[in-house]
């Protein structure tokens, strides 16, 4: 499990970081306020944060409400001195919510309740729920009318931003579906790689180290090579190793 730390207090953080590896934690980084636990989120893509609620320029709730926004939002914990926050917690969509001083025991209880697998996982993971592949084509609005991409010829889907780009055999195409929905529907063709990147199983041929240690995914037929990041590493080695 990957954690990334925000609060404005060092001594906070410390403590924290102590606490988290005596449990055998690892903390990936720390931010000091909402600004820079956005931008950790979206690089380092951790497992569970740690939010505190004051600090200075974007406030935690705030920080929270943005990160639940995203596609695939890492767990959030609120760890705030203040116990009036919890409303606020609930509706950031935050797992735990826990009141300083932190104490080991606490801390446990709540990163075992944010691992937790719920129903709806558990479904997906057991494959009671169909996730077969609905369509045989993805639709575009280009200038030239609507444009039918065939499942088959994709390579993966890239999002930057608002905009998710379709990779293809004839090219690069902009598409009004969202990361998130596509992988819910192309659950048995397409794997999550990174936040960013859903890539065809079908196109995958192997995983190289780059010389600044990060993990690509090698397909077939194109030299982009899609980033792997480290919440779903294992889960690629796995699909690969049993190609």
């Amino acid at each position: 499990m990957h954690i990334l730390i925000v609060d404005d207090e060092v001594l906070a953080r410390q403590r924290l970081i102590k606490l988290l590896a005596k449990l055998g934690y690892d903390v990936v980084s720390e931010a000091e306020n909402g600004e820079q636990a956005l931008s950790a989120v979206e690089s380092l893509d951790p497992d569970i944060v740690f939010m505190d609620v004051k600090m200075p320029g974007v406030d935690g709730v705030e920080a929270a409400r943005s990160i639940a926004e995203l596609d695939e939002p890492p767990a959030i914990i609120f760890c705030t001195a203040y116990d009036e926050y919890a409303l606020q917690a609930i509706d950031a969509q935050a797992v735990g919510y826990i009141v300083k001083p932190v104490h080991e025991e606490q801390l446990s209880e709540i990163l075992q309740k944010a691992q937790r697998v719920n129903k709806l996982q558990r479904a997906v993971l057991s494959g009671s729920i169909d996730t077969t592949i609905k369509r045989k084509h993805i639709s575009a609005k280009t200038r030239k009318g609507i444009e039918l991409i065939a499942i088959e010829d994709i390579y993966c889907f890239i999002a930057d931003q608002k905009y998710v780009t379709v990779m293809h055999c004839n090219g690069e195409t902009l598409i009004d579906d969202t990361l998130k929905e596509l992988e819910n529907e192309l659950a048995s063709g397409f794997l999550r790689v990174h936040r960013n990147a859903l890539i065809s199983i079908d196109c995958i041929v192997g995983l190289e180290r780059t010389n600044a240690g990060h993990f690509e995914v090698v397909l077939k037929n194109t030299d982009f090579r899609p980033m792997v990041s480290r919440r779903h590493l294992s889960t690629v080695k796995s699909v690969v190793s049993s190609l």
